[in-house]
């Protein structure tokens, strides 16, 4: 079904590494071992990558700066799994560009169903058809080349990023709630896990006033969610 879908799995735990690519074969897909952060980079500077799995603590380079570096480059999806537990690293990789954060020790059938949600939302961005482009004050997305421009400088969005700015500017004048967005973006159902999608919000937010700090593109309502702000 799907040889062609690489799999880039970066932990240093040969046991853990080994059980996640026996997940990914299981699930017909082709996975790639990586024992460190020097090697990684080495993989993902050479070959392009469907998705990477990724621990934080690697010897050679750390997995948030890897993880930093994706996020400048590409929108693939990148699920961290790590032993780190505490929210705080969980909220900053979330900012930083991770789609997904899994902790360990891990379920291997809650692992192979988030990577095939992930994959199913990364190949459905990918096939988005050439319609027009969504313009809302200087921000531009273009469909066809999954683009965000804000006063012609290009932004670099996660995934799940481009899919909630393109949810509220093809309806500009609605007001999305947090389950409208988690259940459209994610496809999964909505347990009152209000902090993903205010990271999320929040990242979208910084990311454009990076570019224009006068703006305001998104505003809250107060009890119900969000809309573009006009």
């Amino acid at each position: 079904m799907v040889e062609q879908i690489r799999i880039l799995v970066v932990e240093d735990d040969n046991d853990i590494n080994q059980l996640l690519c026996n997940i990914i074969r299981k699930s017909g897909y082709s996975p790639q071992l990586a024992f460190s952060g020097t090697e990684a980079m080495l993989y993902l500077e050479k070959k392009d990558w469907d998705m990477v799995l990724l621990d934080l603590m690697l010897p050679g380079m750390s997995g948030d700066v890897i993880l930093t570096k994706i996020a400048e480059h590409s929108n693939i999806p990148v699920i961290i799994i790590s032993a780190k537990l505490d929210q705080q690293t969980k909220i900053s990789m979330l900012r930083t560009g991770a789609d997904d954060y899994i902790t360990k020790p891990f379920d291997n059938e809650e692992v192979s169903a988030r990577i095939e949600s992930h994959l199913r939302r990364y190949q459905r961005i990918n096939k988005l058809p050439n319609t027009k482009k969504l313009i809302h004050k200087d921000i531009e997305v273009d469909s066809e080349a999954r683009t965000v421009c804000v006063q012609r400088q290009e932004l670099n969005f996660t995934a799940r990023e481009y899919e909630i700015l393109v949810l509220l500017m093809s309806s500009p004048k609605k007001v999305f709630t947090k389950k409208n967005l988690f259940e459209s973006v994610w496809k999964e159902a909505f347990y009152r896990d209000d902090n993903t999608i205010n990271v999320h919000i929040s990242n979208i937010r910084n990311k454009l006033a990076a570019i224009n700090p006068d703006e305001q593109y998104i505003e809250t309502i107060w009890g119900m969610g969000y809309r573009l702000k006009t």
